[in-house]
């Protein structure tokens, strides 16, 4: 995205999740959990948003603004039927073509990610500048991480391109399991409730689809 975003004040992190601030201009590289936003930082979040609308000479419509707020609050790729199922709850007369076109806007403005591996939605890590990473995502429970490693993706683009190919969109998307699946798969206990987990962690990449 080529207009950056006024920063966020209050980043909501968990026990495992870094806060501090980061500048996509270096070439050093972070990962970016998404962690459930809560309280007063899905309202900054939400305002952050707003304004680089404004920006856009476009509107965060009640529908787009709620929509974005369930994905903050999910804090983990959500399918689209399941933000239906939420929308419907708060206003009963919600039809899917309402969700998705908010959805399609809040991916043409950079807002949020489309998770093509497992056909799901989820809010871009730094709503200050959204750029592409990589994404690893969990194929089990649905949480993403964004890896920004800037030399890693040139070398890995130049490599594809060089082998003919062309990615058909800026995503790229690594599957896998995360640490909690893998803890939880290798209790028996956790194995019993989940008997349709996957048996082992995916390695395999590819690239999303154009928004």
């Amino acid at each position: 995205m080529k207009t950056a975003k006024p920063s966020l004040d209050a980043p909501a992190v968990h026990s495992d999740t870094h806060g501090e601030a980061h500048d996509h201009a270096h070439d050093h590289g972070h990962a970016h959990s998404h962690d459930r936003v809560e309280g007063a930082s899905v309202e900054s979040a939400l305002a952050m948003a707003e304004a680089y609308c404004r920006e856009r000479g476009e509107k965060l419509t009640p529908i787009r603004r709620k929509v974005l707020e369930l994905l903050l609050a999910s804090g983990r790729a959500t399918k689209a039927y399941s933000l239906l199922d939420e929308m419907r709850q708060i206003h009963p007369g919600s039809a899917p073509p309402t969700v998705y076109r908010a959805l399609d806007f809040l991916l043409s403005a950079g807002l949020i990610h489309r998770i093509e591996s497992i056909n799901a939605f989820a809010v871009c890590h730094d709503l200050t500048q959204c750029q592409h990473g990589i994404l690893v995502v969990c194929q089990q429970c649905g949480n993403v991480t964004e890896l920004h490693e800037p030399k890693l993706r040139q070398a890995l683009v130049a490599q594809i391109e060089a082998a003919g190919y062309r990615l058909a969109g800026d995503g790229i998307e690594l599957k896998g399991l995360c640490a909690q699946c893998q803890e939880s798969q290798a209790n028996p206990a956790d194995k019993a409730a989940h008997p349709g987990a996957p048996a082992a962690p995916q390695a395999a990449a590819q690239s999303s689809s154009a928004s």
